[in-house]
Parts: structure tokens; C-alpha cells; sequence
């Protein structure tokens, strides 16, 4: 099939600039959504929040990554037309824009901090998967969708779920796997970007190159796969997604600065009129916004207005860790804890801030009940990529984890045993009246014998 778009067919001199000495080819159509109010919004919204505060670079924002996936989706896209006949020749014009387009736009839907509240799993907040629709929905974007590409906002929230309700040809769900699926251009470009913008270089020790020109389509499923030739690629990148979650997204700081802002999303939510308002706050506000409103929702309870201070405030005064557990060192209470809803970690923490200000030496440290908290991974998170691999001589196609042992030694014994740590943070105040070795001493006893 002969495709006249102008996002693939070479006739777009137009780039944007983005790091690292990346052009991102924008046609017309597509500057014009890149210009909407909604998307540029993302310039508001930092990629990786609380990150930040551990690895001060790391100030990039959801606007530069979505245009570093637009531009991976095209790459990608291209590829697949060159090399597969029949992804060519059933691909239709409309399946592609509706990709291009949505592969732009995934992140338009994101509020502040919205990965780690909505990994409290309260049945109040609304996923921004949800909120995306209404942003689509608005007038000066949603009349871009339909004049200059045919698309309805539905369309690209159906297409970019993990389950959608529409149905799509067999090139459809080949290009649904493109940005939503085990070897994904989202992934490719955060891991990549947040790595460079951290500091560190454990997110771009991949080829990300040999990965793309591996890609393959396996048309008895309908989906995307890698040739053998790319199996070190995909090795490599299931290791980057690996150590960046051991060292930058859940390092023990973020992870305490991550519990703090939790624990006052969940103290300032306990009405159902405060729930509301804040949803209605927080779908159109910037990271300032946001501050700003959870700041002023603190004020009513000074132990909360302190906490809020020093993790979204003027200063920075993290929570100290005094405790580790993790599947290999107490497998039992590692279990335990990970399986508590959010609810249950709070009471457990109370429990265990209770019996420390118990504690003698303890008194004059005028323990209350948010200078403790308890801090479980979420319990879904994989960092193993589930794809298949094209053995070369017979055509069959193979779990990466059955063909590597590398694979399956991270994503299993390493990354859910030593990496979803379970932690205890404790306010810095503590520490000024007991050792942390003895503090940590009495909080890995109270959990071993009252949780």
C-alpha cells in the first residue's frame, strides 16, 4: 500500500531539538498539536517528580519525553514498512496517523506525582489514563484531531489501554505494541532520557538502534517480536530498566520522599469533599500548582504542615531509612507487608510510632503519629520485558526468558527479591535522641512481633 503521510514520507524538513542532539521531524499537523495548550501543559510537569531532590539534573519534564516517543514511533513505524511486506501492504494510513498521533499525545493525561499516588491503590483517585479522554476532548485540541487527522480523542484512549474495547486488524495490534507493549518506544525513550538527565549512565547502556532494526512481527499473534540478532539488545535493556529502578527510581531517598508525599495526600483526603476538589485541582495543575494546593491543605495540622515543608516546601529534610527488609532477609514479613493496602501500612506505621514514643529515651523526641512510615514497593511492577525472540533457523519464536538466563536471574531472583524492598522511615528528630542502629533494632522488632 502506497502511504502519503507526511510524518514518514520524507517531505517534513521541520525539527525540533531535544537531548541529547536528537531531532525530532514534526510535519505541519503534528506542530500544530505540539502548540495546543494541553500539550504544552507537560512543560509543567517534571517526568520524574520526587527524583529530583535525589538527582538534582533530573528536572526534564513529560513534554521533551513525549516528543522523544513521537519521534522513537516514527523510527520504529518506518522500520516495520521496510522491512515486512505485509505490515506494509495491510498498515492503512488511518492505523498509522492514529499511532503517530497517540504515541504524541500518551502523556497528556498526567497530573503531578500521579504514578506515586495512584500506587496508594485508594479507590478515589482517578488514573490518568482517565482524565486523558478530557483533555482530548477539548475544544482547540479536539478540533485539531478531527480536522487534521479524522480522529476522535476516544480513538487514542481506546488505543493506547492495555485492554481496549475496539477492535483492531492484526497491522492495528502490531501498532498498539509499539507504545504499549513488552519492547516499547515509551520505555526506550524514558529509560534513556531519565538516565541522562539523572546523571548516571544505567538507562542508555542499551543499543537502542540494533533494538529498533531487530524488531519483527510474529503474525500468528499479532505482535511485535525481535529477531535473534537483537537478543543482546533486549538483554541489555531489561538490565537498564533493572538498575535504574535499584538506583534512581527506587532509591532509598526517593522512596522516603516518595512516603512522605503519600502519607499527606492520604491525611489531607479523608472527606469525600476534600477527594473531589483535590481530582478537580490536580487534573489541569502544574508541579507548582500542586505544591502549592497540598501546602495549603496542611495548614490545619502543624505535624502535617511540617512534613509537607520539608518534602514539596521550601526546604529538604528527608525522612531517615532505618530499616530494610526484603524477600531474601525476612521473606515472611516481606510478604506481609507487601500485601497491606495503603490503609493497613498507615495503621501498622501509627502502631509502630505508639511504641517508640514508649520508649524512655525516646520521650523528649515528641513522637507523633506521621513521623513514621512504612514504605511497601508496588506489588505488580515487573521490570522483565515478556517478548519474544525469532530463532534464525527454524522461524519459531521463543520467550526471552526461556533463552536467557541473564533475564531471568534479574527480573526474578534479583529485581523481586533484593529490589522491592520493604523500608521504615523515621522524621531526621528521632535520631538526634538514639542510635540508628538501636532505633532500627526496636522498629525490626516491633514488625517481627506485632505485624
Amino acid at each position: 500500500m502506497e502511504l502519503d503521510l507526511p510524518e514518514l514520507n520524507g517531505s517534513t524538513r521541520s525539527v525540533v531539538r531535544i537531548p541529547e542532539q536528537q531531532n525530532v521531524v514534526v510535519s505541519d499537523r503534528v506542530l500544530r498539536l505540539i502548540e495546543t495548550s494541553e500539550f504544552q501543559r507537560l512543560r509543567s510537569l517534571s517526568q520524574l517528580g520526587l527524583v529530583a531532590q535525589v538527582y538534582p539534573g533530573a528536572v526534564h519534564t513529560r513534554f521533551e519525553h513525549s516528543l522523544g516517543v513521537y519521534q522513537l514511533a516514527r523510527e520504529v513505524i518506518a522500520h516495520l514498512l521496510a522491512s515486512d511486506a505485509r505490515f506494509s501492504a495491510e498498515a492503512t494510513p488511518a492505523e498509522i496517523s492514529l499511532a503517530l498521533v497517540s504515541a504524541l499525545l500518551h502523556d497528556v493525561g498526567h497530573w503531578p506525582y500521579c504514578h506515586a499516588i495512584e500506587d496508594m491503590g485508594l479507590d478515589w483517585v482517578i488514573r490518568h489514563e482517565e482524565f486523558l479522554g478530557n483533555h482530548l476532548a477539548s475544544p482547540g485540541l479536539g478540533q485539531l484531531l478531527n480536522e487534521d487527522w479524522g480522529l476522535e480523542g476516544s480513538q487514542i484512549v481506546d488505543f493506547l489501554r492495555s485492554r481496549p474495547t475496539a477492535e483492531y486488524s492484526l497491522a492495528g495490534t502490531v501498532l498498539r505494541n509499539v507504545l504499549n507493549g513488552p519492547v516499547d518506544v515509551d520505555k526506550m525513550d524514558y529509560l534513556a532520557r531519565d538516565s541522562l538527565h539523572a546523571g548516571v549512565p544505567y538507562g542508555r547502556n542499551f543499543d537502542s538502534a540494533r533494538l529498533i532494526n531487530s524488531l519483527c512481527i510474529d503474525w500468528s499473534a499479532g505482535r511485535l517480536c525481535i529477531d535473534s540478532k537483537g537478543k543482546t539488545a533486549a538483554e541489555m535493556l531489561v538490565f537498564a530498566r533493572y538498575v535504574m529502578f535499584s538506583e534512581v527510581y527506587w532509591h532509598h531517598a526517593v522512596r522516603s520522599a516518595t512516603a512522605m508525599l503519600q502519607r499527606l495526600v492520604f491525611e489531607t483526603s479523608s472527606s469525600p469533599s476534600d477527594r473531589q476538589s483535590m481530582l478537580t485541582s490536580w487534573r489541569t495543575a502544574s508541579d507548582s500548582d500542586f505544591h502549592s494546593d497540598v501546602l495549603k491543605r496542611a495548614t490545619d495540622n502543624q505535624g502535617l504542615t511540617d512534613l509537607a515543608s520539608v518534602v514539596i516546601g521550601p526546604q529538604r529534610r528527608l525522612y531517615k531509612r532505618v530499616a530494610n527488609l526484603s524477600w531474601s532477609d525476612a521473606p515472611e514479613l516481606h510478604r506481609r507487608l507487601r500485601a497491606m493496602g495503603f490503609e493497613q501500612l498507615v495503621r501498622a506505621a501509627e502502631g509502630l510510632a505508639e511504641r517508640l514514643a514508649s520508649e524512655p529515651c525516646l520521650a523528649a523526641a515528641n513522637i507523633t503519629p506521621t513521623d513514621v512510615l512504612i514504605d511497601a514497593p508496588p506489588q505488580k511492577l515487573e521490570v522483565q520485558f515478556k517478548v519474544a525472540i525469532r530463532q534464525t533457523a527454524s522461524g519459531d519464536f521463543s520467550p526471552l526468558s526461556e533463552l536467557s538466563p541473564v533475564v531471568h536471574s534479574l527480573a526474578t531472583e534479583q529485581f523481586d527479591h533484593f529490589v522491592k524492598q520493604v523500608r521504615v522511615f523515621v522524621n531526621p528528630k528521632l535520631l538526634e535522641h538514639i542510635s540508628k542502629a538501636s532505633l532500627s533494632g526496636l522498629v525490626t522488632e516491633h514488625l517481627r512481633t506485632r505485624v
